[in-house]
Parts: C-alpha cells; structure tokens; sequence
C-alpha cells in the first residue's frame, strides 16, 4: 500500500486524485445549516390616485410616489437574505387586500420583480381612500398569514371622503403592537393637482374641487381635499395608534434600512451553499497539475531559484577570468 501511494506522490498523480475528491463533494455537498436572521413582511401598497402625483424623486427626476415605492422595494428584494420571505397587498376603499402571500426572496426573485412591477392605480376597485381602516385591515392581513409576519403600510396617508374631527378607524380586534412592521408615508410638502386616469390608467386630466367630497380633514381647517400633499400627521397617529413605527420615505435607502432592521429578524437554520468551495480549490488543483504542460508557467521561476542561477552564472564567470 505504501509503495501504491508512493507511485502516485512521484507521478504527479495526486492533484488529479485530490481534485476528483473535491468535485465530488461539489456535486454531492455534504448538509450544512447555520443560524442566520431572515425576515417575512407583507407590504401594502396604497393605490389610490394620489399615489400618481409626481412630487418625490428618483434618480434626480421627478417620478410618482407609488413609482418611488415601488424601486424602494426592489432594491429591498435584492437585500433581503434568502430564507426571507415577501408578499405583497393593495389598498383602496377601506381595505388592504392580500395578493401574494409572503414567498421566498431567492428562490421565487423574478416571480417578486414582474409582479411589484404591475402594482398601479389600474388595480383599484374603488376611488375612495379611508386610510385609517386600510391600515387596520393591514394588521388583520399580516395577522392571518402567521405569527412572524411583520407589514409594511406605504400611503400618501390621504383620505377621500375627508374624515370627521377626531375620527378613527374602529380597533376592537386589534390590539396595538400585536403586529410589528411600519407605516411608510411617501409625497411631498406642497399641495399639487391629483392626476385624474380612467379604469384603464388612461389620463383623464385632474381632480377638481367640484369632482371630491371637501371638508375639513382630521379636525382641521384645509379645504383643499382636490390636492394632495403627505398627510404625515395623520399617518404619524394612526402608527402611533396601531403600535408600530413611522418613516418617510425619501430615498429608497430609507425603506431598506427599515426593512433589515434586526428587530424584525427571525433566527433560522438555513441551508448553507458551500459547493463552491471544493469546486474552485478543484479548479485551482487542475491548474496548478497542467499548467507546465501547457507552457503556461514558461518562462517563469521561483525568485529563490533565479537569484541561484544568478550568482552560479557570475562565479563561473569570475572563475574563467
């Protein structure tokens, strides 16, 4: 036996053996699970027609607030660490209905960006927008799906009719905090005409007073509810009420920060991809054994060995002298 082995080390054999070992161990992995935070959100997205303002910015132009949701959450998709799951819902009327549960980011990527990429106000079954139950409805969602899901709420936070003074959504099978996640206003400061579309998406020019319900909103004395601007307060209370934390949303480094914050993690085993591993070590094995062969290596020799060669060329030299 040890003379087998002795033949192999002086044949140069072993580098083939060695790299066969470790391409078998790439094709037939060994299971390797470690413990790593993961995420599950269900992100509402509202969908009424004042998300079409163009009053936020993207890439330094002027884009949509529902546009600028909507490349907040791709760049989350790309963040998120596999074993983390997403879905998504739309909110119009009173509601926030469920269309995809939370599904896997790795595995299900493409699936994820081609169906964010159709959210629009297209979607909408209904003009009006009572936030407050939106939110609520929100809770109730991410409730259902399982205990670790956390919810993301993104609005302009506009409701359409205008709510009473000191109205609230009702809250008797909600109780605050019972679900983590955000509520995320999205729009600027100034208000400015809401684009008026067709159940098609087609332009239909803008909403004009005589078109909406005015009043009074949250108790105060606008009367401007054919404009939209961020009702950032209103938002602000309802997260307070509901138990969950605000944020506006500016860049869609904002949502991500969010999104990935520790406190929503759930710690999980997880499969570990170590097959590229022994793979690439193989690779380097195979160069390494046949790159002489080659010629690649021509030319080429260890410093040490050089400098050797260097001074035994100057000694037979000063010895012919």
């Amino acid at each position: 036996m040890n003379a087998a082995w002795r033949r192999i080390g002086s044949s140069g054999s072993w580098p083939l053996l060695a790299a066969l070992l470790l391409l078998a161990l790439a094709v037939w992995p060994p299971r390797v699970q470690l413990q790593r935070p993961v995420f599950e959100w269900q992100v509402s997205f509202d969908i009424t027609q004042s998300m079409n303002v163009e009053d936020v910015e993207l890439n330094h132009a002027a884009v949509s607030r529902l546009t600028l949701a909507r490349a907040a959450m791709r760049d989350v998709l790309g963040a998120l660490p596999c074993g983390s799951k997403v879905g998504w819902s739309v909110f119009a009327d009173y509601r926030s209905l469920v269309i995809l549960a939370p599904i896997e980011v790795c595995s299900h990527y493409e699936e994820l960006l081609a169906s964010l990429e159709r959210i629009d106000a297209r979607m909408r079954w209904a003009n009006a927008s009572n936030v407050g139950k939106g939110v609520t409805w929100a809770v109730r969602g991410a409730r259902s799906i399982g205990p670790h899901t956390s919810f993301v709420f993104i609005s302009d936070g506009q409701e359409s009719p205008p709510l009473r003074a000191n109205e609230t959504p009702p809250m008797v099978d909600v109780t605050p905090g019972e679900v983590q996640g955000w509520l995320v206003g999205v729009g600027g400061d100034v208000p400015v005409p809401i684009p008026k579309t067709g159940s098609s998406g087609e332009p239909a020019g803008y909403w004009k007073p005589e078109d909406v319900v005015q009043g009074s909103a949250i108790g105060g004395t606008q009367n401007h509810e054919h404009l939209s601007e961020l009702r950032q307060d209103h938002l602000q209370a309802l997260a307070k009420l509901v138990g969950v934390n605000y944020l506006r949303l500016n860049t869609p480094d904002a949502l991500r920060t969010a999104m990935l914050d520790r406190r929503f993690a759930q710690s999980q085993a997880a499969d570990i991809d170590l097959r590229w591993i022994p793979a690439v070590l193989a690779l380097l094995l195979l160069a390494w054994r046949f790159a002489p062969d080659l010629g690649l290596l021509r030319g080429w020799q260890p410093m040490r060995l050089r400098v050797r060669q260097d001074h035994s060329v100057r000694t037979r030299a000063a010895g012919s002298a």
